[in-house]
């Protein structure tokens, strides 16, 4: 698969975006997810075999997502050269999110400036796992920033990432990965041994990626937009790790300093008050203008990212994504 394919998933996402009315391999991916649940979770609960039906699991899935992958590949390229083409471009479309992630960030923000509270918490509920039902606007605001900073990494530079190290599969089962973790890596007292394994390698897959967008991406794209680059660094390098999970701070912290902001402080999840860690300093209070600017940095961190990978094709003198498991068509 030639890296210039990454170009054009780049621009039908930019252009189109996650298009309701499109079937979604990610649903198909959450609806296995389901029922693989259903028929693995230990009817009798013990730590021991709760971890072990959850790596069935997240093997199984995988596995499942790979295989899958791997035949479509197989047969479109036994067919003809530019319908596997068609179908690297159609699953690389898929594991990308940025055109959605500033689509719904700029719903919330409509409904915000248009003084519609209700219809802001709405579209807020759609993008985040919080409750959203009583939330001012100051804290929907935080809330959206907040996902902007996490999604930035889960949903576009973890997936080209795994995009250019290893194709179309690697990047669908890192969705699959991303996908579990979403759906059972919660630290509660049903998924806290179930899910561990996928929350563990959902924490791995993004570990690079992660730190690739607090001190790299997010930095400079501050920089370029005229927001705080300098601070954006220091804040990453101060904050990052606060959080729990190695991962979950990094695009926050990076975010909250680019806009001399803070994240992060009290959140209830079905009725459950959590503590996040706080994020940045308070030099001001948060408003719309912030989730506009967030929303602009989704696009001009998206752009500098491709453009680090091509110039890596180049500098290597690289013609075809490695790694693509065998099938790379000439």
């Amino acid at each position: 698969m030639h890296l210039y394919t990454i170009i054009i998933v780049l621009c039908l996402d930019l252009l189109i975006g996650d298009p309701y009315w499109l079937p979604h391999p990610i649903r198909w991916i959450g609806a296995l997810i389901q029922k693989m649940e259903q028929l693995l979770f230990p009817k009798s609960r013990s730590k021991r075999g709760e971890q072990i039906a959850g790596i069935v699991l997240g093997v199984g899935v995988i596995g499942i997502t790979a295989g899958i992958t791997f035949l479509l590949l197989f047969i479109s390229s036994n067919v003809s050269s530019f319908l596997r083409i068609v179908c690297e471009i159609g699953i690389g479309f898929y594991c990308l999110s940025a055109r959605s992630l500033a689509a719904e960030s700029q719903r919330v923000l409509g409904a915000l400036r248009n003084k519609d509270l209700e219809e802001a918490r709405k579209r807020l509920s759609m993008i985040v796992g919080r409750d959203t039902e009583n939330l001012k606007e100051d804290e929907i605001c935080r809330a959206t920033i907040e996902t902007i900073g996490e999604n930035i990494v889960d949903g576009i530079i973890s997936p080209l990432f795994y995009f250019f190290l290893g194709g179309p599969i690697a990047a669908l089962a890192f969705k699959a990965v991303s996908t579990m973790d979403s759906m059972i890596g919660h630290i509660n007292g049903r998924y806290r041994y179930f899910g561990s394994f996928a929350a563990r390698l959902d924490d791995i897959l993004n570990f690079i990626p992660a730190r690739i967008t607090s001190f790299v991406l997010i930095p400079l794209a501050a920089s370029i937009t005229g927001l705080r680059g300098v601070a954006s660094l220091k804040i990453t390098a101060r904050d990052r790790l606060k959080h729990p999970s190695p991962n979950s701070a990094h695009g926050e912290a990076a975010l909250a300093g680019a806009l001399g902001i803070q994240l992060g402080g009290t959140s209830t999840y079905k009725g459950v008050v959590s503590e996040k860690p706080l994020l940045g300093d308070p030099i001001r209070n948060i408003t719309t203008d912030d989730i506009s600017k967030a929303i602009r940095l989704i696009f001009v961190v998206t752009t500098l990212w491709t453009m680090v990978i091509l110039c890596c094709q180049e500098l290597l003198g690289i013609k075809h994504i490695p790694f693509s498991f065998f099938l790379d068509v000439k």
